[in-house]
């Protein structure tokens, strides 16, 4: 019988290993973003740290976290407001490529003074842009 032969002390020190492994992984995971995303670290800085961190997991992890962990959060932040600011860019460029009725009703205006279209066909296209 299972319930016998494996105590129940047993299974929540076994999901605590588990939660303790996944939250170890995430750490990592963060840490080699962070190195990648940093623009303050040359090439071969970042080399070393991930070499440091492959070689040396634990003592890498916690010595990049105490020389460098400070900032992390702020060059986190910044590539969510670069990331927002393309965001917002695009929806700019893309929602406002037509520029409005304003917008239209200048640019008839042009081609009406330029003669390219004329009269009637400026009201009858100023009526559609209108309505």
């Amino acid at each position: 019988m299972i319930g016998s032969s494996y105590p129940l002390l047993d299974i929540f020190w076994t999901m605590l290993e588990f939660f303790l492994f996944f939250v170890w992984i995430w750490i990592i995971i963060m840490i080699f973003s962070d190195i990648f995303r940093s623009h303050d670290m040359k090439g071969w800085m970042k080399f070393l740290w991930v070499l440091v961190i492959i070689v040396l997991p634990f003592l890498g992890a916690f010595v990049y976290l105490i020389a460098r962990g400070g900032s992390m959060h702020e060059r986190a932040a910044q590539q969510a407001a670069q990331q927002q600011e393309a965001f917002n860019q695009y929806v700019r460029q893309t929602a406002g490529s037509s520029g409005g009725a304003a917008d239209e009703l200048a640019k008839l205006s042009d081609l009406k003074a330029k003669g390219a279209i004329s009269d009637a066909e400026f009201e009858k296209a100023k009526g559609k842009i209108l309505s």
